[in-house]
């Protein structure tokens, strides 16, 4: 077993452990640690404790000490700063006429490197831009490419929920969502429905995805072949959630379907649900 503590260098961000070096954090404490890119003030987001050596995937980076008085100001300098060189390197991406999209800038804690955040449509040749900014910063300058996803993270808004972007309040990473998620929950599947701010799939699919895979395997879906108190017949429609089926049956083709409650029916053959070419042509893009 393997002793650690978690950081967070976000409020909605990855959490990372660290060898704690025998000493007791507490949740929101604030720890300076020596990450990969270099060091760094973070927030413990799960105090000591105690977990297998091979849920580790490198070996631990150690916990430096309690951040001071000291440290926080240097962090709240840092965000100063931060806000100086996104003006600058805004005025430097349009004298070199680049077509990309400052989002962030990060200060490292002892300011060693300036991390550029930004968005572009394609490849974009930034070299003299960094020897710029480095003329200016005399640090070193890092420029990271970032998506869409990534942008609407951290830069937040509201989602067309009304409520603000899950991304930029509690999802600590992104979840994968697919097309086959939007079609199995019975949603409309037109990008405007489906699609967050961002223009990629809307990140909330995710969350009662278990649940209509649950639905799923215990309902018919459209296709499948049923008996049911009147007879044999075929499902033409049928409600997840409220477990309602419209079935035709085969002895009365032409009278109007009945519908039956999925409990009240013997399965003979199911069908499944899937995404068709077309349907991912047309939304192609938006996973």
């Amino acid at each position: 077993m393997a002793e650690i503590i978690s950081v967070r260098f976000k409020d909605v961000g990855k959490n990372y452990y660290f060898d704690p070096q025998g000493k007791t954090f507490n949740v929101s404490d604030k720890v300076i640690v020596e990450t990969s890119r270099g060091v760094e003030c973070g927030t413990v987001s799960i105090a000591n404790r105690e977990i297998p050596e091979e849920d580790l995937t490198s070996p631990l980076k150690p916990v430096l000490r309690l951040a001071t008085a000291e440290d926080i100001r240097t962090v709240e300098e840092n965000k100063e700063k931060e806000k100086a060189a996104f003006e600058t390197c805004q005025k430097k991406i349009q004298e070199h006429g680049l077509k990309m999209k400052l989002v962030d800038v990060e200060y490292t804690f002892d300011r060693n490197k300036i991390l550029f955040y930004f968005t572009a449509d394609g490849r974009v040749d930034f070299r003299e831009l960094v020897k710029d900014l480095a003329g200016v910063f005399r640090t070193r300058i890092e420029l990271r490419q970032i998506g869409v996803r990534d942008e609407s993270k951290k830069v937040g808004g509201l989602g067309i929920c009304g409520r603000p972007f899950c991304c930029n309040t509690f999802l600590g990473d992104f979840q994968p969502v697919s097309i086959k998620m939007a079609k199995e929950q019975s949603l409309s599947l037109s990008p405007v429905k489906i699609s967050g701010t961002c223009g990629r799939l809307m990140c909330c699919l995710k969350y009662e995805q278990e649940a209509y895979e649950h639905l799923l395997r215990v309902t018919p879906k459209n296709g499948a072949i049923v008996d049911t108190d009147e007879g044999r017949g075929t499902v033409i429609d049928f409600n997840l959630l409220t477990g309602m089926l419209t079935v035709s049956l085969e002895k009365k083709p032409d009278a109007a379907p009945i519908i039956v409650n999925r409990h009240s029916v013997k399965v003979i053959k199911d069908t499944q649900i899937k995404v068709d070419k077309k349907e991912l042509e047309a939304l192609k893009g938006i996973e």
